[in-house]
């Protein structure tokens, strides 16, 4: 008897694993909310590792990322600087990618401006929950980042249409801050994008014109829809 007692007990006061870690997805998604509260802008270094699965190659990028939130827009400039210098601009909706070597700005205009703001500035400066929105979510336990503890989340995209192109998000939160340290995007090819950040600075003043194409006379611009 005492033996059916102890499984019994067992059984009603043990929490499954599934419930922990869906209370451990709600107390993160939760730090999120509140850093997003805070947040006005940041700035970071970057290595972005796009590896290509055919060849078995991997390509790298290196550079700074500010990100700034205005009104109820997010605003971002990733300057590449290695291995050729290259300026990627978020702004009202718009993504623009000037290449100084042609002299040329190529603006992508996406149909869904929500959509895309939340994909470009993911981990900065969003709402957690407002992630539900867009994605299926688990949490996947802890992980130390560069002597950092984090919160490793998996991100489905609801929509079909993305997951033509993305087939899913891994992103390593430093819930201490509400920012990515980490974020692989895989896409169904089994091509991805590796981005690690560093010497994040949150809510340091950054000066206007980082948000600014150093363009010339002479550059030319092409625009695409997407």
């Amino acid at each position: 008897m005492r033996g059916w007692l102890l499984a019994v007990s067992a059984l009603l006061f043990c929490t499954p694993a599934w419930a922990q870690n869906d209370r451990a997805l709600e107390a993160v998604l939760t730090d999120l909310d509140n850093a997003a509260t805070k947040f006005r802008m940041a700035e970071a270094s970057f290595v972005w590792d796009q590896y290509q699965k055919v060849v078995n190659e991997t390509d790298t990028q290196k550079g700074k990322v500010y990100l700034r939130r205005s009104g109820k827009d997010m605003q971002m400039m990733a300057e590449i600087t290695e291995p050729d210098r290259k300026y990627v601009l978020l702004n009202e909706g718009k993504i623009q990618i000037y290449q100084p070597q042609i002299d040329q700005v190529t603006v992508y205009t996406p149909g869904n401006r929500e959509e895309v703001e939340s994909f470009m500035t993911l981990g900065f400066g969003g709402s957690g929950h407002a992630l539900l929105k867009s994605f299926e979510m688990k949490y996947l336990g802890k992980e130390d980042i560069g002597g950092t503890e984090t919160a490793k989340l998996d991100l489905v995209p609801k929509s079909e249409k993305v997951r033509n192109n993305l087939a899913h998000i891994i992103l390593w939160i430093d819930t201490g801050r509400g920012v990515t340290l980490q974020q692989q995007l895989f896409e169904p090819s089994g091509d991805y994008r590796l981005a690690k950040y560093s010497d994040i600075q949150i809510n340091q003043k950054l000066p206007d014109n980082v948000f600014k194409l150093k363009t010339t006379g002479k550059t030319k611009t092409v625009s695409t829809q997407g």
